[in-house]
């Protein structure tokens, strides 16, 4: 119990990396005391934080987004859909990930298509972007 008033001063003025301030400077504009002059800049400073919590927060989209890929496919396009999304068969952890070729008859938007089989036949539901992949080698 001794040492929670410890560890709570350590946690309060301990600077955070996302604003590179203290918790406690930032309610209290100072560190540690506040002096009577100093009360005013407590805005000043709370934009200033904000600010670069923004702009820390601008990067780390950036880092994440550079992740992402843009896919979208035209009708005609062949492509594979995923085993897993599917849930046709349990092939088991050594099975195919991926069944098709597949051509897609429609876009819907918002990255949903519709798809056919080599046959001809019209799959029953709509399938996302996120589990399609282009295919590149098959012609139906």
């Amino acid at each position: 119990m001794e040492e929670i008033s410890h560890v709570l001063w350590a946690h309060r003025t301990m600077v955070k990396s996302s604003n590179g301030d203290t918790p406690f400077s930032l309610t209290y504009v100072t560190e540690a005391v506040i002096l009577s002059g100093e009360s005013e800049l407590l805005e000043e400073r709370r934009e200033q934080a904000a600010i670069t919590e923004a702009k820390s927060k601008r990067q780390m989209e950036k880092y994440y987004n550079a992740k992402v890929r843009n896919t979208s496919f035209k009708p005609g396009d062949l492509v594979y859909r995923n085993n897993e999304a599917s849930r046709a068969e349990d092939t088991g952890k050594l099975g195919p990930k991926w069944e098709g070729p597949y051509e897609v008859t429609e876009a819907l938007g918002k990255g949903s298509y519709r798809l056919k089989d080599r046959n001809g036949k019209e799959l029953p539901r709509t399938w996302n972007v996120s589990n399609l992949k282009k295919c590149y080698v098959h012609k139906m």
